[in-house]
């Protein structure tokens, strides 16, 4: 476990400070990456704004709760305001934010920027005219067994539009947010490992993760001490890759077959 990632608005706009505060003079031993997007609003409920001078005052911000520069500053879920937008528009803000993170870099308050989304296929639909200027270099999108065909292909629609190269694709949420769901312990994954033979699906789940889509990094919770060194123990884990195409012309194919009354 080499990286930590955390947010801007995590715990309640405060995460930075604390960990700061915690990690004390290890932060620098790892790689940290954040995101911006997300800011206080009314009533304790936060929102979401693509407007470039807030995303820059809060990498400003960022920089100096954490008393380092982030590794990687991403631009946190923008489908939160480009779902609402039309083509044109959601182009042209999404635009805008991308070149208020470049500029971030620029300036040294961040090494690299990137995109973080939940749903990339607002992002995905106007990533070409968004982004020729400026493009981001990382990618942190979902990964893992629960993430439907048409997000995936929309990742990877970012990633070659973008030219990101392999160790720059990045996954999060492999569990869609727990490993106690029925899912991961009635599920029988072995067809993936053949060489894996064990009761619990979690750690083939998790290998799995890397594939789907290809990602080199994935961010877990780090609540279970015991949970992160299963996982960690996981990445040794060989995958069929012949099952993981045959897998994703499945899901594919489900994807396009409408469903019909019985």
């Amino acid at each position: 476990m080499r990286g930590v990632d955390t947010a801007y608005n995590y715990r309640d706009f405060t995460a930075h400070r604390q960990l700061a505060r915690t990690a004390g003079d290890l932060l620098p031993q790892f790689t940290l990456s954040t995101k911006v997007g997300f800011f206080p609003g009314p009533r304790g409920h936060s929102t979401h704004c693509l407007e470039p001078d807030r995303l820059r005052t809060a990498i400003e911000q960022t920089a100096d709760d954490l008393g380092r520069t982030p590794d990687v500053v991403f631009l946190h879920n923008p489908e939160r305001t480009l779902s609402g937008l039309s083509t044109d528009e959601g182009s042209d803000r999404f635009a805008g934010a991308c070149a208020a993170l470049a500029d971030a870099v620029r300036s040294g308050l961040a090494r690299r920027w990137g995109l973080s989304t939940w749903d990339p296929r607002p992002v995905a639909a106007i990533i070409q005219a968004s982004t020729r200027d400026h493009a981001p270099e990382v990618l942190l999108v979902r990964a893992g067994l629960t993430v439907p065909e048409v997000v995936l292909t929309s990742a990877e629609k970012i990633s070659a539009a973008c030219r990101i190269p392999s160790q720059m694709r990045w996954g999060m949420s492999p569990f869609a947010g727990s490993t106690t769901e029925a899912v991961w312990q009635s599920t029988d994954l072995s067809a993936f490992a053949p060489s894996h033979r064990q009761s619990s699906a979690i750690p083939v789940a998790f290998r799995l993760a890397y594939e789907l889509p290809s990602v080199t990094r994935l961010a877990v919770g780090t609540s279970d001490p015991a949970h992160l060194t299963d996982l960690i123990a996981a990445t040794d884990i060989n995958i069929d890759t012949d099952a993981i195409i045959q897998y994703r012309q499945l899901i594919s194919t489900e994807t396009r077959t409408p469903a019909t009354d019985q």
